[in-house]
């Protein structure tokens, strides 16, 4: 156990005095080389021969990309390898020493600069540690952090990729005198660090030789060339996707119903709305010619919007159209009003897709109600002779014209008797001298006086035809009262004329309202029409715009 101890303890002090020897002969062997060293000169011998410096770049982060300033930041490990002539030993002469490190200030550097830096300080390579051999080879190691001019196209941005050059030369020295090799074909990223905003797809190098004008002489670089490409998925959730659902607001404003007010306000929201997305693109991106194709996109969906506003301020106009409005023309009522809303499925209240029209439910309504007020055996029920007789002695007055004046109320109590003599016209079919007379023979909506035949005893208007009520029925129709006003007790002619211009005034304000319904239905057809052209145009325009992007 004892001779086990003592073995141990004896290698531990042998293998110290063998470091204590080793740091005396490297000290040794620095004070030999130093002796007559000089690091102003180039290390070669015959002054005439070039100087032969190895360069390797190892790309280990991009910092960041500015765009604006258009300067790449990146963290660079610099490796130049070269032999120096005058630091050469023989390694048997120093206990067999083959590697020494020593500070990279005592010896002879190659003044190698990064030609396109974009830098205030133009320090180069931290002062580390240069490495040398007993042959002479000198390996020097350096980090740097670079800022280096890049020409950014953002012609596809968000989906664009960059070039950006790092061109590394000797300052002083031309071709003839330090000659730059490449110890690989492009950079190393064995060690890159990932970047959250692009991805480095390579780093391929390229050995230049150019002729200044300034000298004859030649002057060689190396030009490292990463590829960056930009990961879009952060703009595409932040930027691309919200224009996208604003660009869909668009259309929606022609559905927004056009009583309610806020058509024009929702499309100037949008346009505001767009326009700050706009300003966010534009603070981040240089100002160049070259317009980024979200820029592109963001005109364009500026532009459909501005036009949807002003297509929704048109048919607001004609949405509103009032009484004095011209009737709908000819060819609006047939291509619009006809066959673009079946297209687009646009009906009033009461209509579907079999039945264009609610009036004919309307029509089948008066038509029971004529058929009521008939006998059981198909024909109207006749008046008495003293009727014919009161006809025959009250001649009918002349029907005045409407005038276009204010509305007059005129009250008229209708006594007993009369709502009983009045009762007695029921309408349906009448007989006359030259055969049956209908409803539609007699008043219709379009004629503004009645217009009864003078030996016919007319039914009331069909718009006065309503189902019959319990109690005594008072038809107070302009026909019926134009016809026999004279022949009933008690009615004078000024009471027939103002009921005659309160019915002409309801035929009018029915004509009015028609006409108003009408441009309100162009109007929603329109709207209609434009939503789906202008949705087809949202599609059309994204896919077009973002199909470029390579």
């Amino acid at each position: 156990m004892r001779t086990v101890i003592s073995v141990i303890c004896l290698a531990m002090l042998l293998l110290d005095e063998a470091h204590s020897a080793q740091g005396r002969y490297a000290q040794m062997l620095l004070n030999d080389l130093m002796e007559n060293y000089s690091n102003a000169l180039r290390p070669v011998e015959d002054t005439d021969k070039a100087l032969n410096v190895t360069l390797q770049i190892t790309l280990s982060q991009i910092k960041d990309m500015d765009e604006r300033n258009q300067v790449l930041i990146a963290y660079l490990w610099i490796r130049q390898t070269w032999h120096d002539t005058y630091l050469k030993w023989n390694k048997e002469d120093y206990d067999g020493l083959e590697v020494i490190r020593i500070p990279s200030s005592l010896v002879w550097r190659p003044d190698l600069v990064l030609y396109n830096k974009a830098d205030d300080d133009f320090s180069g390579p931290m002062d580390t540690n240069v490495v040398l051999r007993y042959n002479g080879e000198i390996i020097w190691d350096a980090p740097a952090i670079t800022k280096s001019a890049c020409v950014v196209d953002v012609a596809y941005f968000p989906f664009d990729s960059q070039e950006c050059n790092l061109t590394f030369g000797s300052w002083t020295y031309n071709g003839n005198q330090v000659d730059i090799t490449m110890a690989m074909n492009g950079g190393d990223l064995s060690d890159f660090v990932e970047n959250v905003e692009w991805e480095c797809h390579g780093m391929p190098a390229t050995k230049n030789v150019i002729m200044y004008g300034c000298c004859s002489d030649p002057y060689p670089d190396i030009t490292y060339t990463v590829l960056l490409q930009r990961r879009s998925s952060f703009y595409i959730f932040n930027l691309l996707l919200p224009c996208f659902l604003i660009s869909f607001l668009a259309p929606l404003g022609f559905y927004l119903p056009a009583d309610s007010g806020e058509k024009v306000s929702l499309g100037v929201t949008v346009l505001l709305a767009l326009t700050v997305f706009q300003l966010m693109v534009a603070e981040s991106m240089p100002p160049s010619e070259s317009v980024p194709l979200i820029g592109k996109y963001y005109i364009a969906t500026m532009t459909m919007i501005t036009a949807s506003t002003a297509l929704s301020i048109f048919i607001m106009n004609i949405h509103f159209c009032g009484a004095e409005a011209k009737p709908v023309p000819h060819w609006a009522k047939v291509l619009i009003i006809d066959y673009m809303s079946k297209i687009f499925f646009v009906y009033e209240v009461g209509e579907n897709c079999t039945s264009s029209s609610p009036s004919s439910h309307q029509d089948d309504f008066h038509h029971q109600n004529l058929n009521a007020h008939t006998q059981a055996n198909g024909k109207p029920r006749s008046h008495s002779k003293q009727d014919e007789q009161q006809r025959r002695k009250y001649p009918r007055p002349q029907t005045p014209k409407p005038q276009r004046h204010p509305r007059v109320k005129t009250q008229h109590h209708i006594t007993k008797e009369e709502s009983n003599h009045l009762s007695g016209y029921a309408p349906g079919k009448y007989e006359g001298p030259n055969g049956n007379i209908t409803v539609g023979d007699c008043c219709k909506e379009d004629q503004k006086v009645p217009c009864c035949p003078e030996d016919v005893k007319p039914p009331c208007c069909p718009e006065d035809q309503k189902p019959p009520a319990p109690g005594p029925n008072v038809t107070f129709g302009a026909c019926a009262l134009c016809s026999h006003g004279n022949g009933i007790p008690g009615v004078d002619a000024k009471l027939v004329r103002n009921v005659e211009y309160i019915a002409n005034c309801f035929r009018e304000q029915r004509v009015t309202c028609a006409k108003v319904a009408e441009w309100k239905k162009v109007a929603k057809v329109m709207d209609r029409f434009f939503m789906w052209i202008f949705f087809v145009m949202v599609f059309l325009m994204s896919i077009l715009i973002m199909g470029r992007a390579p």
